[in-house]
Order: C-alpha cells, then structure tokens, then sequence
C-alpha cells in the first residue's frame, strides 16, 4: 500500500450502503502516482503522490 509522501493521504474504510440499507465493508483508494519530483537540494528523486497534491503544485515534477 503506497502513501503520498506529501500530505499522507492512505486508503481509508467505509460501506458500500444498497437502497435496501444492507452495509457492507468496502476499501477506498486515493490516487497515488509514482513520480520524479524536484527535491529541496535540487536533485530529484520517485516519490509516490497523490493526484491533488501534484494538481495544487505542492511539488514540482521533474523534466
């Protein structure tokens, strides 16, 4: 199981809920990329990181 490495983001549980009420247990996944990020020193390095958080421009890809 990857998480961001920027804000943490995991999977989570919930319930899959029918119109007849009946509540099952599901998993929800977040959309987590492996990537080549810009690192503070210049460098860059793969990272695993959610969709959002490279949509907000909280790290910048690598060329």
């Amino acid at each position: 199981m990857a998480i961001c490495s920027v804000c943490g983001k995991k999977k989570t549980i919930g319930n899959n809920v029918s119109h007849a009420n009946n509540k099952t247990k599901r998993i929800l996944m977040p959309n987590i990329q492996r990537i080549r990020i810009v690192t503070n020193g210049g460098g860059t390095k793969r990272a695993y990181v959610c969709t959002r958080c490279i949509r907000s421009k909280k790290v910048v890809k690598a060329a």
